[in-house]
């Protein structure tokens, strides 16, 4: 055979490759690549050595300090501080949510101190999700959070408010109204995961463009801590889950998400303190963001930006409060300097403010702003994030969430926590203590499983 034809043979051998690659028995789209294992020493925290009770703190107290940052800033939402400033003097407890309801907000009129909006809808309905999870899984097998099936769940859960809208019945216009917000709260969310419980890829991907106006929204974070709260001491594992189901998530949206999981996972550590948080935020990144290109991983630069706001603000001194001449507000209980370095500290959060206040990067900035503004510190970290105003009752359900689970129930103020559980149930329909144990009793089952392999 010559030359010619040796080269001929070798064309329709490698186009008989390439044509036998495109049959209906081949994969046409090679598999992702493995994500790398993380630095993040999952080992360091596998035994928690946390008492059944113990660990129920930390639940309730992640749920509890979520829906009373939502609570506190419910009054507010979306004001500037300026308006809360002057409507209100300064937010240091719970109030009268004197707003008209919202889909994404409160459900009725004039709700009382401790009731809140979505923000704790949304950890509620998360918690039911992943306690229904844990019993649908065989037995002696790890909790999975797969996206299908949390696709499947919403959807159920959509259809159910359009069957409870049909039935209602009469011409009064508020029971009609009441059960509009309910469609109307997961109708965005529902044309997500109709098309990705289908297999529609262009159909997810259109519904992801244009959800909530295509802007990058926190919608990940809004649940994100109840997935850290299922996988406590583990943060691999809570960002690996969150991200999984993050459905909703555009560009960098997601690896803040699975973030926001890491951080309330390792705050159930019995000795964590701000360093473990630090480490979560260099280490956990299984899905490589920080080898992004030109970019690197946004979400650790903007931790950078956090840590510089808080020095910075942490450099006003005594003189610099008094050159300042700021008028403290009535009944505030922090010193001159202290309101000085705070106001500081917000005029570089404005500096820094996305187009919309609910975008997920400036939720994350101002959530981690807090964290070490106050130490990590409940009280402090609800009072700075309320009161610094924009998408105030997302981010201080974020931070509550964390904070709640670093301190657990018992660490949090009696008066206001036993306020918001009371409301929540006896208003709201939404028992946290119940859903506190639930989650609890589905950890300590899949820890007994760990356990016996």
């Amino acid at each position: 055979m010559n030359s010619s034809s040796t080269g001929s043979a070798s064309f329709l051998l490698g186009l008989g490759v390439l044509l036998g690659a495109c049959t209906p028995d081949s994969p046409t789209i090679p598999p992702p690549p493995v994500p790398e294992p993380a630095a993040y020493l999952e080992a360091d925290y596998q035994e928690l050595a946390l008492s059944d009770t113990v660990l129920y703190d930390k639940i309730l107290g992640s749920l509890i300090g979520s829906a009373i940052g939502d609570a506190m800033g419910a009054p507010t939402e979306m004001w500037s501080q300026t308006d809360i400033s002057e409507e209100y003097g300064y937010v240091d407890s719970l109030d009268l949510v004197l707003r008209e309801p919202s889909p994404e907000g409160p459900w009725n009129y004039n709700l009382p101190p401790g009731a809140g909006t979505d923000d704790t809808r949304w950890k509620d309905l998360l918690v039911e999700y992943v306690v229904g999870e844990h019993h649908e899984r065989p037995p002696a097998t790890p909790l999975i959070l797969d996206p299908g099936r949390f696709s499947a769940f919403l959807n159920t859960r959509y259809a159910s408010s359009i069957a409870e809208l049909k039935e209602t019945s009469g011409l009064e216009p508020e029971p009609l109204e009441d059960a509009m917000r309910r469609v109307t709260w997961l109708q965005e969310w529902a044309r997500i995961t109709r098309a990705y419980a289908a297999g529609d890829i262009d159909g997810y991907r259109d519904a992801l463009s244009g959800f909530y106006g295509g802007e990058m929204s926190c919608a990940g974070m809004l649940y994100a801590p109840v997935v850290g709260a299922a996988f406590p001491g583990r943060p691999d594992e809570a960002y690996e889950a969150a991200y999984g189901i993050a459905l909703f998530d555009l560009g960098y949206a997601r690896d803040l998400s699975g973030l926001t999981a890491a951080l309330t996972s390792v705050a159930f550590l019995p000795t964590a303190r701000p360093a473990d948080f630090t480490r979560v935020l260099r280490e956990v990144d299984p899905r490589g963001f920080f080898r992004s290109r030109l970019l690197g991983r946004i979400a650790y630069q903007q931790f950078k930006q956090a840590r510089a706001i808080v020095r910075s603000a942490r450099r006003v001194t005594v003189a610099d409060a008094r050159a300042m001449d700021l008028e403290l507000p009535p009944a505030y209980t922090y010193d001159s300097l202290t309101y000085a370095q705070t106001r500081r500290a917000y005029e570089l959060l404005a500096a820094a403010r996305q187009d919309v206040p609910f975008h997920a990067g400036e939720v994350y900035l101002i959530n981690l702003t807090a964290l070490l503004f106050s130490n990590y510190q409940f009280q402090p970290a609800m009072e700075f994030v309320t009161n610094y105003g924009r998408d105030n009752d997302t981010v201080a359900a974020v931070t509550g969430a964390i904070l709640g689970a670093l301190h657990g129930y018992s660490g949090l103020p009696t008066p206001t926590r036993e306020r918001v559980v009371r409301v929540n149930r006896e208003v709201l329909a939404i028992d946290l203590e119940q859903r506190a144990r639930a989650l609890t009793d589905a950890v300590l089952s899949r820890r007994a499983l760990d356990q016996e392999q």
